[in-house]
């Protein structure tokens, strides 16, 4: 894998050399993790003009959820009162003879920056800007088996779950059992805190479960995914408890579902990122739903779980191949509940059968 990471860095250096930059700090983990193979807390990865070096306070474990340290850097751990990373690297930068220095001002606080600055006072820092999430959008291989993984295990948690007795157990603890079944399957962890709505919580995108316990009729929502070498995915669907669904709501799953169909069914290289809100927006607004819907309806996925591209009505840009991404619309109505269906996709040409399915469990309004 070595070959992979000094490639990624090497993208990037290029990139900051174009911009009068000699040398580059990187301070955000998700950063520092695509580039150096590990993220160890607070650590910084200096790309210097005459070698890379990874500075942090302690050595990285080389277990997950960290990550393994690509053997072709050089690592300096800070011992004692070290100081800053970042600031160590700068300095570290200056000695390599480096006289500009592009850093993550969107990732720096301003003490920090300040900092780096008064070190080395001659020296000039410009700005890397979104230069590595834009390297990290396209994924290899590697990246995308991890995320098929990752997907499947957040499948098994999911089906699981399903088949246990849901009536009297509250959200929370239902929760609770669906990360742990999400380890138990090989994850990380979590990618995100779990999401369990029962009744009127459900359909609401982030409801953190609370004590309400699931009762017969209601609608119950989840939205759940697992980590897997440090790639994130994500599922959400909707159920109805014990019961033969009312008419309102297979009206409201059935619309939901058309509007996640119509987005996923634009997915495809060269489609612009508002296209794909559009498409599955205009389904919800033509059946009077455009009052109160999120203003995302899906966005990429990767080492984070809410990377770009973003899926919104202002949204810039188009989709390439090999992009990971979400589309989950939903529609909430208060007092009584609604629908959220969630799926993790990779954008794929009509050549190679459209969009890649990861998450796969049953979009079926199933009772339980």
């Amino acid at each position: 894998m070595s070959e992979v990471f000094v490639a990624r860095r090497e993208r990037l250096r290029d990139r900051c050399a174009a911009a009068g930059n000699a040398a580059a700090v990187v301070s955000h983990p998700a950063n520092v993790r695509y580039l150096a193979g590990a993220s160890p807390h607070g650590g910084v990865l200096l790309l210097g003009p005459r070698e890379d070096t990874l500075l942090c306070a302690e050595a990285p474990t080389g277990q997950p959820p960290e990550g393994r340290l690509d053997e072709a850097l050089r690592l300096r751990v800070l011992t004692g009162a070290g100081g800053d990373p970042a600031v160590a690297a700068a300095g570290l930068a200056v000695e390599q003879g480096a006289d500009t220095l592009a850093v993550e001002e969107n990732h720096l606080t301003v003490a920090r920056h300040r900092a780096l600055g008064s070190v080395a006072p001659r020296l000039r820092l410009g700005d890397v800007g979104g230069a590595v999430e834009q390297l990290r959008l396209v994924k290899d291989d590697e990246e995308l088996s991890c995320l098929r993984i990752a997907a499947e295990i957040t499948d098994q948690a999911l089906g699981e779950l399903l088949e246990s007795i849901l009536v009297g157990r509250t959200e929370r603890h239902l929760a609770l059992e669906l990360e742990r079944r999400l380890v138990d399957h090989g994850a990380d962890g979590a990618a995100f805190p779990t999401s369990v709505g029962t009744g009127p919580n459900s359909g609401r995108g982030g409801h953190r479960p609370g004590d309400r316990r699931v009762e017969e009729g209601d609608f119950l929502s989840v939205g759940l995914g697992a980590t897997y070498r440090g790639y994130r995915c994500e599922i959400g669907r909707t159920f109805v408890i014990g019961t033969t669904p009312a008419d309102w709501q297979i009206e409201l799953y059935d619309l939901v579902f058309a509007a996640q169909r119509a987005g996923r069914e634009t997915l495809a290289p060269g489609a612009e990122y508002r296209e794909v809100d559009r498409a599955a927006r205009h389904v919800l607004d033509s059946a009077g739903y455009g009052e109160g819907l999120v203003e995302v309806t899906g966005h990429g996925v990767g080492l984070e779980i809410d990377e770009d591209p973003q899926f919104a009505a202002a949204a810039m840009g188009k989709l390439d191949a090999r992009v990971p991404v979400t589309v989950e619309p939903g529609v909430h109505l208060p007092g009584r509940g609604g629908v959220r269906i969630d799926d993790t996709l990779v954008v794929r040409p009509e050549a190679d059968g459209g969009p890649e399915l990861l998450t796969i469990t049953t979009k079926e309004l199933l009772a339980l």
